[in-house]
């Protein structure tokens, strides 16, 4: 996909990351997934993100993303696939090449293994990630890869296929900065965990959208509340986050790790085969999926699963 379009198609609507589906003994579970993303695609999202964040991109193998990349493109249809890339920076060119092979329309560059690095490098990193393909590359601020607004504006300078920027560090000032002096150049998406309770902060400014990692297993709700703040209906939005999202927090936030975990236990209340999360993230306890289970119900959830 041209880079220019997978821009367009990425501030066209809500985003979402599906889950990375596992059989009983860890390995990829390309019928069950494939099913899953079958069904998000028939819901309002222009892009899908395969392997990303809350597709435990962080303990996948390399060599598993392109597979990740072709069940996701098969059973997509007409929805943009972008893939999750990550770590140094070689290995970061070598997870972008071969999800591009495999047919992903962009990349998302994940924050790199580990260390704090200075501007410079984190300059040179995510052009070396650029140049390393044709398709379109997002950053992700966030963590130990937090680019300045400065260096963001170099680099798009010398990178036409940086097209996106995606924004989980929750500093307002500085987002809002960016999107002054960048303007049109990128496409804005809000990254925080469970993006939902910030995106009337991130609408203000000036970020188009969202990835909506609740999507995955609600996404008649999720859709339901994208159009209620885009069309500003605050009544609306407010119900949704005091019924849904606030007690979905409380539940998150009991472990670290959850902001998967939690989204993953929720594919499989849907009805997908969606298998354990891998280590180091665990799953949740059998109350705690109750406690979801009965969250999903009282949304009406449940139903829109069943239909699927």
């Amino acid at each position: 996909m041209d880079p220019q379009l997978l821009k367009t198609k990425l501030g066209s609507g809500l985003l979402s990351f599906p889950v990375t589906h596992f059989d009983a003994e860890g390995r990829f579970a390309r019928g069950s997934y494939q099913r899953h993303v079958n069904w998000l695609s028939g819901y309002d999202a222009p892009v899908l993100f395969a392997a990303g964040g809350t597709g435990e991109f962080f303990s996948l193998a390399p060599n598993e993303i392109p597979e990740i990349i072709r069940a996701a493109k098969e059973s997509a249809g007409d929805t943009a696939i972008v893939s999750g890339c990550g770590y140094g920076t070689e290995i970061a060119k070598g997870i972008a090449r071969d999800a591009e092979k495999a047919g992903a329309d962009g990349i998302l560059l994940l924050p790199h293994y580990l260390i704090d690095a200075p501007q410079e490098g984190l300059a040179a990193h995510v052009k070396a990630v650029c140049d390393s393909v044709g398709i379109g590359v997002m950053v992700y601020n966030r963590d130990n890869a937090v680019l300045a607004p400065d260096t963001l504006a170099r680099l798009c300078d010398q990178c036409p296929n940086l097209v996106g920027f995606k924004d989980g560090t929750g500093d307002i000032g500085t987002v809002r900065q960016i999107t002054a002096t960048m303007g049109d150049r990128l496409t804005y998406l809000g990254g925080m965990p469970t993006a939902e309770l910030f995106a009337e902060a991130y609408l203000g400014a000036g970020f188009t959208t969202y990835s909506s990692a609740v999507f995955n297993f609600v996404p008649a709700l999720a859709n339901r509340f994208y159009t209620a703040l885009r069309e500003g209906d605050r009544t609306t939005c407010e119900t949704i986050l005091t019924e849904f999202f606030y007690p979905f927090m409380a539940l998150r936030a009991r472990r670290k790790g959850y902001a998967v975990s939690a989204i993953k236990a929720g594919v499989r209340l849907a009805g997908f085969e969606a298998g354990r999360v891998r280590p180091p993230l665990d799953d949740l306890t059998a109350e705690e999926e109750d406690v979801l289970r009965r969250l999903m119900e009282n949304s009406g959830a449940m139903k829109d699963a069943a239909a699927a």
